[in-house]
């Protein structure tokens, strides 16, 4: 009998080679090759691909059905369905990712015990039992609705049968990594067996027009784990973000087939579960002591503005080499920033550790956030602090000049909400007397930061 042939198919890209090696040419990753059954190819499968198939049926644009009568489901958080756009399509798939112990298996239970008020719910889990997602909808109080089911299986095939079957509105998968289909000798999470059971998934969901929410996992990295591919099939992919532990968790949109993606919903975690936070920028400054090495930034999270608290330390260094640290900012940005402060000002910090720190639990991906972050290390460095009063935002360029950003009457209009009185913010922006505009670096350390 002659030995079935196989392929050696890379999980990180999908990258196929007939023999195994250590090092995958395409992505650069060691020890990512995974021995699986080759497909069928040959002269057979093009002969039979160009005497089958029929003409497809077309129509124009105009008389498809569909547009703004298209129905969405409300998942009971607000900014949660700006997001999505509106709410969940049916019919649509959503994925969502995040670090494991974040709350998306609670998050989810939560939206799918506020659809299930109005219509059926199935919630399939491949990684926990009953048991173990019955306590969790007891402590989310989600235990006594008649219209949310729960099964567990990791059979992509009965899934996807289950959601042809036209009984449930929405089904929430937890989560696609887990499952895997009959014909596929491959273990579950490999390549082959999540592009191939995500295509089932998704062909049922649009057969059946029942919406579908998939969870991913992560890798060390932070990015989805799996093919590339998962991202493009699936028409919602939303990342959760934040601290495990503690802090805001935030959930965006990196992709979204029906709205935009520049909304952000922000949550608060606690025993019954996931929270909206109604005032976050009065959240993150309630503690706030003004020393020195503190900086209130006026930042935008998707559309929404938020005032969030910049500090940093500075300590001369002990070993040869300064240290730079930084929690919920760019490492990379922050050695530039270090850079432009050394050679466009006069502080010294070639001798210095320096440690960044975002308040709150935060990740900062706005350019406006340089000003603060430089005002804050030569406040911590010079021993002096900003008034109170003062919120700062503006991107800074590598010759000290400062750039305008986006969003400024927004930013400005949450800062004016919370008592502040002044902003310092690049000269483009001084439309209002609020702003205190700022050419360079240099003048902006000169005239606000205090003895």
């Amino acid at each position: 009998m002659a030995k079935p042939k196989t392929q050696f198919v890379c999980q990180n890209c999908g990258t196929t080679y007939p023999k195994w090696v250590g090092k995958c040419d395409n992505c650069g990753q060691w020890n990512t090759l995974v021995e699986q059954a080759a497909a069928a190819t040959g002269k057979s499968v093009v002969a039979r691909s160009t005497s089958s198939g029929s003409v497809l049926n077309v129509q124009t644009m105009r008389a498809i059905a569909g547009g703004d009568d298209v129905k969405r489901l409300a998942t009971g958080f607000k900014d949660l369905d700006d997001v999505l756009g509106g709410g969940i399509l049916l019919g649509g798939v959503v994925l969502l990712a995040g670090q494991p112990g974040i709350g998306k298996s609670t998050l989810l239970l939560q939206v799918s015990a506020a659809i299930a008020m109005s219509q059926p719910v199935l919630y399939v889990s491949g990684e926990e039992s009953a048991g173990q997602v019955k306590l969790r909808a007891e402590r989310l109080g989600a235990e006594q609705n008649e219209n949310l089911s729960f099964a567990a299986s990791t059979s992509a095939d009965d899934i996807a049968a289950t959601i042809r079957s036209g009984h449930y509105k929405m089904v929430v998968i937890d989560s696609i990594q887990t499952l895997a289909l009959d014909e596929i000798t491959s273990a579950p999470g490999t390549v082959s067996q999540i592009t191939n059971s995500s295509n089932v998934i998704i062909r049922a969901a649009k057969q059946s027009g029942a919406a579908v929410i998939l969870v991913g996992h992560v890798t060390k990295e932070g990015s989805i784990a799996g093919p590339k591919v998962l991202e493009h099939l699936v028409d919602v992919v939303l990342q959760f973000e934040g601290d495990r532990y503690g802090g805001f968790k935030i959930v965006r949109a990196i992709k979204n087939r029906f709205g935009s993606t520049s909304e952000a919903a922000i949550f608060e975690m606690y025993q019954e579960g996931l929270r909206l936070v109604e005032n976050p920028s009065a959240s993150l400054l309630a503690e706030r002591q003004n020393a020195d090495g503190s900086v209130v930034l006026a930042t935008i999270e998707g559309t929404k503005p938020l005032l969030v608290e910049i500090q940093a330390l500075v300590n001369p260094t002990s070993f040869g080499y300064p240290k730079r640290t930084a929690s919920g900012f760019d490492l990379n940005r922050l050695n530039l920033l270090i850079a432009v402060l050394e050679r466009r000002t006069k502080l010294k910090l070639s001798d210095k550790d320096i440690y960044i720190n975002v308040v709150g639990g935060l990740k900062l991906n706005d350019q406006a956030a340089d000003l603060a972050i430089c005002m804050a290390i030569a406040s911590a460095a010079a021993g002096r602090r900003i008034d109170d009063g003062l919120v700062v935002f503006g991107e800074v360029g590598l010759g000290g000049e400062i750039r305008s950003v986006r969003s400024v009457d927004r930013r400005v209009a949450e800062a004016k909400k919370l008592g502040f009185i002044k902003a310092i913010a690049p000269k483009t922006a001084n439309a209002d007397s609020f702003i205190k505009g700022v050419g360079d670096l240099r003048s902006a350390l000169i005239d606000y930061l205090q003895k």
